[in-house]
């Protein structure tokens, strides 16, 4: 009974130490130095003003999934020493329009609802690393956060996809996709129910998601607490041919999406509305 109680409290020890380092920046690049990474490239979002022109683009308009916001660079700043990307309810003209098309872009007659997807494409990429992003995000309904790659070569899905964060109808995912052998993406998710992670008391502080990404293997996690770890082996693409999605350099995407295919309805959610971003880095051998 004694052994146990000395060993219960180095578990306390133990998991309020890997809190103090989450939550403290310098803490983590020194933990990670000892582990052999160095850093290679971050942004921390501290000059007030738009996102940084030399690591940042922008997706613009109507992009997929049939989501109910319209991409535009102002929807993203920097300011107090995080990047917000914001979603906002605002009409305006839909310069797609299309009188009696069905095409979910060209359809609507205006736009309802505008955010920013931030991407690092032709700027920044990387193969290999750890991945590193600080932020916090609301789970309102119908809201659709994200912190993701692609691959730079071959069209989606076979050029790879990792969702390193995502949220939608309660959901926190861990996601990664290749190409499947019906020409549809093949995935390996795993999910975390919020209410478990503690609800909206755990969706009001900031937390820190990480990819562990080498020649064998994918790990996706936050907080420290491991959500997917999935092989390279296995994330292979299914169409006969010798390219590995996995095996190539990547780009960074940070958006918030709405509605959807997967985000579901809005109902009452209040605008406007805000992902917060500390920082993100990304670490290598």
């Amino acid at each position: 009974m004694q052994n146990k109680k000395y060993f219960y409290g180095f578990v306390v020890l133990l998991l309020l130490n890997q809190s103090c380092v989450l939550q403290n920046p310098k803490n983590l690049i020194d933990v990670y130095s000892s582990e052999g990474y160095k850093l290679v490239w971050n942004d921390e979002f501290n000059q007030d003003g738009p996102p940084n022109p030399a690591n940042w683009g922008y997706e613009k308009g109507f992009v997929r999934n049939e989501e109910l916001q319209w991409y535009q660079p102002e929807n993203a700043f920097c300011k107090d020493g995080k990047l917000i990307i914001e979603g906002r309810k605002e009409q305006k003209p839909n310069p797609l329009y299309v009188e009696g098309s069905n095409d979910w872009r060209k359809k609507p007659k205006n736009i309802t609802y505008t955010s920013a997807c931030i991407i690092t494409k032709g700027l920044q990429s990387w193969q290999y690393g750890r991945f590193e992003m600080r932020g916090k995000i609301d789970i309102s309904d119908g809201l659709w956060p994200a912190f993701w790659t692609l691959g730079l070569k071959g069209h989606w899905p076979a050029n790879g996809e990792i969702d390193i964060m995502e949220y939608y109808e309660g959901k926190l995912l861990a996601n990664i996709a290749s190409l499947g052998a019906n020409k549809k993406p093949k995935w390996f998710s795993n999910t975390k129910s919020i209410t478990e992670l503690g609800g909206k008391k755990w969706a009001a502080s900031f937390h820190v998601w990480r990819m562990d990404w080498d020649s064998e293997a994918i790990s996706l996690s936050v907080d420290g607490l491991l959500l997917n770890r999935t092989l390279l082996k296995d994330l292979k693409n299914d169409d006969g041919s010798d390219f590995h999605p996995f095996k190539q350099q990547h780009y960074l995407l940070l958006n918030l999406a709405m509605g959807g295919m997967n985000g579901g309805p809005l109902n009452d959610t209040k605008f406007p509305n805000r992902m917060e971003v500390d920082y993100v880095r990304v670490y290598q051998k």
